[in-house]
């Protein structure tokens, strides 16, 4: 009957620990899935919302060259699931970038033949031209930040139900069982079956049973509240959802930024690169001015974009979970006050002390390994804590350093700040106070030390249209989507 006794009371003491746990565990992998599904949604919706203004506004020149930018959104996601384990963004960005120029710079210049030392000279110089504009310094410096507040805001999420599922499972040692027994079912020897525990009686059982669990505590408070400290960063600077819906605006504003200024671009070029040969399939007694279509590009506006990602929005989704983080602090260091309620007890002086149906009148000791030494109703060694739990108290520090990080605009594995100021807020103006972002003055041109092996960019071979004799129209669609100087 001890035994039985015995093993009930693990039971009994296991269940209301349990439940909580379960629904901690559920609430936070709900969240982690609503933010995951949120974010996989609003990347593909960009690439969709792209790739339908891209075809409308550009026709052929985009869809000739759609590729590049199936990679470019392929490598963002590839970095939201993995980091920069599996994609360094700032590499990616400028191939991005320089791949875009070299095309370009074809298309505009399509008079011309340019072979593959010409284009990497074009291109070991994009940084000094800035045909884009200060596009593509501002979408780097906002995708950083925003991919990795969300990525390690969700891989937080992530790692709370593994932690509480962890923490919850540890065993009860045998002192605490035995305590437990005598809390519970003492009284039926003396026939007092119905008599339930004093509050305070309970209370000392389970802080000594869950004396390790209490040490989680503070480690768990500093991560749930970097949580929220990150999260909202995610409501202002960091919003990925502002962030990447407008993504196909922002590299549209690029192109018609390389449009209007694309003779200035090529006559620094050819200033600095040298004057390419003429092609041989271009050659025609009209002009360029004669044949080019001169009207200015107007970018297309969807009327409606792509339906809000998952059903919802990033104010919606970070309010809720702001309100979850704020009330799971504290949780293990109150589980024995929320075991110890309700029905579970007897307040008042009619209640079981242990030894009597009466008041109980030691002191109640506080939460932690470090108070059970003076704990008198459970035996418990304080010079072995914990293994498991031990562990988790790392894995919630290092978790929390990388939420700080990210919370700078830094990210989990390349903690770099050289280059950023880590401020976090919206950058303002140029931000270029070098020589070369000065296009009033002369290009120079420097021959790199160990020149790079020229990339292989496949391009559409025009001369072959003019072989055709479609020539006018080839460069009325050319025109219309890329080259719209002034001409006077």
């Amino acid at each position: 009957m001890e035994e039985k006794l015995s093993q009930q009371s693990h039971t009994e003491i296991k269940a209301p620990v349990s439940m909580l746990s379960t629904n901690l565990q559920s609430t936070f992998k709900q969240k982690h899935d609503h933010f995951d599904k949120f974010f996989r949604e609003l990347l593909k919706n960009a690439q969709v919302s792209l790739h339908s203004m891209f075809v409308r506004t550009y026709g052929m020149m985009y869809v000739q060259n759609s590729e590049l930018f199936k990679d470019f959104f392929e490598s963002l996601t590839r970095y939201y699931l993995s980091g920069s384990a599996a994609v360094n963004l700032d590499s990616m960005l400028s191939d991005f970038w320089a791949d875009l120029l070299e095309r370009m710079f074809r298309l505009v210049n399509v008079q011309y033949e340019f072979d593959d030392a010409y284009m990497e000279c074009v291109s070991q110089h994009t940084e000094q031209l800035q045909p884009f504009g200060d596009v593509p310094r501002k979408l780097r410096i906002q995708l950083t930040r925003a991919f990795i507040a969300a990525r390690t805001f969700v891989r937080g999420l992530k790692l709370m139900p593994e932690v509480v599922n962890k923490v919850s499972t540890v065993n009860a040692s045998p002192n605490c069982v035995r305590a437990a027994t005598k809390m519970l079912y003492c009284p039926y020897c003396s026939g007092q079956v119905a008599v339930k525990p004093c509050q305070n009686y309970c209370l000392n059982v389970m802080r000594g049973c869950l004396a390790n669990q209490a040490d989680l505590d503070t480690e768990w408070n500093n991560f749930l509240d970097a949580m929220v400290g990150l999260v909202e960063r995610l409501e202002g600077p960091f919003n990925f959802e502002s962030i990447v819906d407008p993504i196909d605006v922002k590299i549209s504003d690029a192109i018609m930024n390389m449009q209007e200024n694309s003779m200035q671009v090529s006559q620094k070029v050819f200033q600095g690169c040298g004057t390419p040969k003429p092609s041989p399939a271009f050659r025609s007694t009209r002009s360029i001015k004669e044949t080019a279509f001169t009207g200015r590009f107007r970018p297309y506006n969807p009327d409606t974009r792509p339906t809000t990602a998952a059903g919802t929005s990033i104010e919606r989704l970070t309010n809720e979970v702001k309100k979850k983080l704020k009330h799971a602090k504290k949780f293990w260091s109150t589980l024995p006050e929320t075991v110890c309620a309700g029905e579970r007890i007897e307040p008042g002086d009619e209640c079981w002390n242990g030894t009597a149906k009466s008041r109980y009148e030691a002191v109640v000791i506080g939460n932690g390994l470090a108070n059970q030494v003076s704990n008198p109703d459970v035996d418990v060694d304080i010079t072995k804590p914990d293994r498991v739990i031990r562990s988790q108290i790392a894995v919630l520090k290092e978790m929390t350093s990388w939420l700080k990080a990210a919370h700078s605009g830094n990210d989990i594995t390349t903690v770099d700040t050289a280059e950023e100021d880590g401020s976090g807020e919206e950058e303002s103006g140029s931000g270029c106070d070098s020589p070369s972002c000065n296009t009033d003055q002369d290009m120079y041109f420097s021959t790199p030390a160990n020149p790079v092996k020229p990339r292989l960019i496949p391009v559409q071979s025009w001369a072959s249209a003019a072989a055709q004799g479609s020539m006018a129209l080839a460069l009325c669609g050319l025109a219309l989507a890329f080259l719209a100087p002034h001409w006077r």
